[in-house]
């Protein structure tokens, strides 16, 4: 899952980066509205975390500019500004979620899930396709009931496949999903991840749609 943070506040940034970064995600991090317009504009987000207080265009004319334009990335405010005004405001300009700093880091993580959840059309946090089941919150991924351990780059490919059995994913949006600004990314990397997965969940659990990419096929 990559994640666009749009936050001035060199601290929280930093923290939430780290944090989330901990938690399996990919992290995009900016600091004015500018820069976020301009990610958003190159890059394709799972969700985006949204100051208000931003310097040069505020979050709220940032966001008001995404859904004039279509945009359906869905946006979580993160803001000191708590009045039940502000709320109102920017839950009707846009946003899918509001959360006032401080605030604790896993109750983040929560409302990033059940964003993300609702996104993908799911009702229940668990995914599960036939035999095989992905939890996104313990990063939990199990085969027949038996627990398969994944390397996180492996958990990330494979929830990306699990969200949309039966459509295939190229390597680019694969590698757009585990890859951050400025991180290397070896020219067969997808590949090799892809090779482990198999290896460890049987080589039927993901197939190779010839000259598209790879996909889980829908079992049920």
């Amino acid at each position: 899952m990559r994640l666009l943070v749009v936050e001035d506040d060199a601290m929280i940034g930093n923290s939430l980066r780290s944090g989330l970064r901990q938690d399996g995600y990919t992290v995009d991090w900016v600091r004015d509205g500018a820069a976020g317009e301009l990610a958003t504009a190159t890059t394709a987000y799972d969700a985006i975390l949204l100051d208000l207080g931003l310097p040069g265009r505020s979050g709220l004319e940032l966001l008001a500019r995404w859904r004039a334009r279509q945009n359906p990335v869905p946006v979580l405010i993160i803001t000191a500004r708590d009045s039940v005004a502000d709320r109102v405001l920017g839950l009707d300009t846009g946003a899918d979620d509001y959360l006032v700093k401080p605030f604790d880091l896993d109750e983040l993580t929560a409302r990033l899930r059940a964003l993300l959840r609702r996104r993908a059309g799911r009702a229940t946090p668990v995914i599960e396709n036939g035999p095989l089941t992905l939890d996104p919150a313990s990063h939990e991924v199990r085969l027949d009931g038996i627990e398969i351990s994944l390397s996180a780059r492996e958990f990330g490919i494979l929830h990306a496949l699990m969200e949309a059995p039966g459509v295939p994913l190229s390597r680019s949006q694969l590698e757009e999903r585990l890859y951050g600004w400025q991180e290397e990314i070896g020219s067969n990397a997808v590949e090799v991840h892809i090779h482990a997965l198999r290896r460890k969940l049987g080589s039927d659990r993901i197939r190779n749609v010839r000259g598209v990419g790879y996909m889980v096929p829908r079992e049920t």
